[in-house]
């Protein structure tokens, strides 16, 4: 086990490193000058040109990947262009309301997808199980973020239910403990929709395929003939047997819902580490666009190597022997 993480923290590590470094040459190619981010009127064409000297942009694009790369060894991402405030206190405070913004969706998509995918393979040619899966599959192919301006206009804007944006109200830090976190919880309804439900499509026709092999098992026809309880049959025995796709799949979904979460933090002004990544690319704040995406490949790393240890975990057949080799 021991050699299997180090194994998946040196794969993180390379994918990490090939991430950022994709992303600063690219982000460096967008057109525009990040001295301009100095809101200093008086400043001439020499004034600018020390400005970029003080930032570091007129060294060779590769000098200055390195020296990033360097300061980040070191454990400094360096300060925001637009903001003039260190990236890691800006990051620090969005990256938290990311992990609960997708946590809570990842937990949303994997309940309803597994409720939903129990109900298919049990009845599959049932018109619960075709109305459930058609709507999976219309919000699977639905855009989040048009969902999302859909959902604030229905529940928001007409109907009053819901606020339209934001993770609190603008008096939140009045209110008592108790009613400002009803409050968070009330800004994370709709956003988790979104994220969560676009989703479970998915989810539930992997259970869907896992549970009806699993069913159609000769264990699973004599407990049937034994008289075990259809329910208790499918809950406890057949749905842990059929787990592991749904638990690999988890490393994936963790991926999509950080991708995804772009979308819907930017529409309902969630202030996320999508959003703000999104605004400091908008801005060309490098800074700030490095240290947003490096976070956000390590948060993938992470439930990516997570997920495979829960598979490892639920399966003992993926499991380690004593010399450190997989079972085959």
């Amino acid at each position: 086990m021991p050699r299997l993480i180090f194994q998946r923290l040196l794969h993180a590590l390379l994918l990490m490193l090939g991430v950022v470094t994709l992303v600063f040459f690219v982000a460096h190619l967008i057109p525009g000058d990040p001295s301009q981010l100095i809101d200093e009127q008086s400043l001439d064409a020499s004034g600018r040109e020390l400005v970029r000297q003080r930032l570091g942009l007129d060294r060779p694009l590769l000098e200055q990947y390195l020296h990033w790369l360097g300061s980040v060894v070191r454990g400094d991402l360096g300060t925001s262009l637009r903001q003039q405030r260190p990236v890691s206190a800006i990051i620090g405070q969005a990256w938290l309301n990311t992990v609960v913004l997708s946590g809570v969706a990842l937990v949303l998509e994997l309940v309803v997808g597994v409720m939903v995918g129990v109900v298919m393979a049990r009845k599959p040619d049932g018109r619960r199980a075709g109305a459930l899966n058609l709507g999976g599959l219309t919000l699977h192919s639905l855009p989040s973020f048009w969902l999302g301006l859909v959902a604030i206009t229905i529940f928001a804007r007409n109907l009053g239910w819901l606020p339209a944006g934001g993770m609190h109200a603008a008096d939140a830090s009045w209110l008592p403990w108790g009613a400002r976190t009803l409050d968070t919880l009330r800004h994370m309804i709709l956003p988790v929709l979104i994220l969560g439900l676009g989703n479970y499509a998915v989810t539930a026709r992997l259970t869907r395929t896992s549970l009806s092999r699993v069913l159609a098992d000769e264990w699973v026809l004599a407990a049937r003939a034994r008289g075990v309880p259809e329910g208790r049959l499918v809950w406890r025995h057949a749905l842990r047997v059929a787990a592991l796709p749904i638990v690999t799949w988890m490393g994936v979904c963790v991926l999509r819902l950080v991708g995804g979460a772009v979308a819907v933090e930017e529409v309902f002004a969630w202030p996320g580490l999508g959003r703000v990544t999104v605004q400091a690319l908008l801005a060309r704040d490098y800074p700030l666009i490095m240290g947003g995406t490096l976070v956000a490949a390590l948060m993938v790393a992470v439930g990516s190597l997570l997920a495979d240890l829960a598979a490892r975990a639920a399966d003992p057949r993926l499991r380690l022997d004593g010399r450190d080799r997989e079972v085959r």
